[in-house]
């Protein structure tokens, strides 16, 4: 009942003549307090957010505070300005540790650096400042009903941050630098166990192995083949179901013709 007053007041108050910029012009801080806490309540976010920023410094240091502050970073998320709400959240945490609102602040300032973070073709700063604030929370509140979602916005991130060191390990493939590709190849199944490109990175760094023994000197052509058949041997080992399992039969099957050749 009390929310629904809230609303119809603030309703009322909208729609009658020009509350909102009489507010807006006043001195009276509760005036425009109330309004933006209105204006908020039914989701006018860049309205109540011209009021707000007119009486943080009048509410500085009362009992209001809190709350607004909470709000003001909140009306920055819902703006999708993740940059300030991001920082806001922060500031909130830092300022009011013991508010009942800062375990929100503390997901909803690290899902703002989720959101922030770019495609993974581009610099992934943004990515891994992310990670960091989503696995603090998660550290700080390990019984929150918000644990799933932060724990699929982690995985999100990692996995783009695999892309992307997937994909710069191929562009040495198709610049036909195999030999970089190998190692970039390795290094991915190193660092990235649980990857959903692993497998594919299996038969890639097969691949490049392949290429790079029949594109050889005469003199390396049969060792870089055992190389490669050893590559192909560790796919076997791991990915007997996978989809990437016809193709590597098939280069394995290339790999020993290759070799009765050279044995012959």
């Amino acid at each position: 009942m009390k929310n629904y007053i809230l609303l119809l007041f603030a309703l009322t108050f909208i729609f009658s003549c020009g509350p909102y910029q009489k507010a807006l012009k006043s001195d009276d801080a509760a005036l425009k307090y109330q309004m933006a806490d209105s204006l908020y309540t039914i989701g006018k976010y860049s309205k109540a957010l011209k009021l707000m920023e007119d009486i943080i410094p009048a509410y500085r240091g009362k009992p209001q505070a809190e709350r607004l502050m909470f709000f003001y970073a909140d009306t920055y998320f819902h703006l999708e300005d993740f940059y300030l709400s991001g920082y806001q959240f922060e500031r909130f945490a830092r300022s009011y540790p013991l508010s009942d609102k800062v375990e929100e602040a503390a997901f909803k300032g690290a899902k703002s650096y989720y959101e922030l973070s770019p495609r993974y073709s581009l610099d992934q700063k943004d990515t891994y400042i992310a990670l960091e604030k989503l696995q603090t929370y998660i550290n700080t509140y390990p019984d929150s009903d918000l644990i799933p979602e932060a724990n699929k916005l982690v995985l999100e991130l990692n996995t783009k941050l695999q892309k992307k060191d997937f994909e710069i390990a191929k562009q040495y493939f198709h610049v036909e630098d195999y030999k970089s590709a190998i190692e970039a190849f390795e290094n991915f199944i190193v660092d990235h166990p649980g990857s959903i490109y692993r497998s594919e990175a299996f038969l890639m760094r097969l691949k490049a192995a392949y290429n790079l023994a029949i594109k050889s000197f005469d003199v390396l052509v049969e060792e870089r083949l055992e190389n490669a058949k050893k590559f192909y041997n560790s796919f076997n080992k791991y990915y007997t179901d996978s989809e990437f399992k016809e193709e590597a039969d098939s280069i394995f099957a290339d790999i020993e013709k290759e070799l009765e050749k050279k044995q012959s």
